[in-house]
């Protein structure tokens, strides 16, 4: 079971944060009409740079969430590297998004805080 998977890790602020909390950390929340991807990143050292670069600068707060989804759902998408070598993340369309949350696997967890 556990190579059936594959675990995702997602930078957050407190607006996306409460918006998870609201769907029982099971549904990630719709895109924005700015917002045409959603960028799960591979690794927990990205969504920490991330996190502490980009999140805390705009709301004095950065979330590290954790996920697992189908792998035979992320099979469709190709690892993209963005920078430095630990720099790699999921472009998903977001028409695509909830068919990503309908192959979430279990909870979507909060791993990190960052202040």
């Amino acid at each position: 079971m556990k190579n059936s998977v594959i675990t995702m890790y997602r930078p957050t602020g407190p607006a996306e944060l409460k918006l998870l909390e609201d769907a029982n950390f099971r549904r990630c929340p719709p895109r924005l009409p700015e917002q045409p991807i959603f960028y799960p990143v591979t690794n927990e050292q990205y969504a920490i740079d991330i996190a502490t670069r980009w999140n805390i600068k705009e709301s004095g707060v950065g979330y590290i969430t954790r996920f697992s989804v189908k792998k035979s759902f992320m099979d469709n998408y190709e690892i993209q590297k963005v920078g430095g070598a630990h720099h790699t993340e999921w472009w998903i369309p977001a028409e695509k998004l909830e068919e990503l949350n309908d192959n979430i696997v279990g909870a979507i967890e909060v791993i990190g805080e960052y202040r």
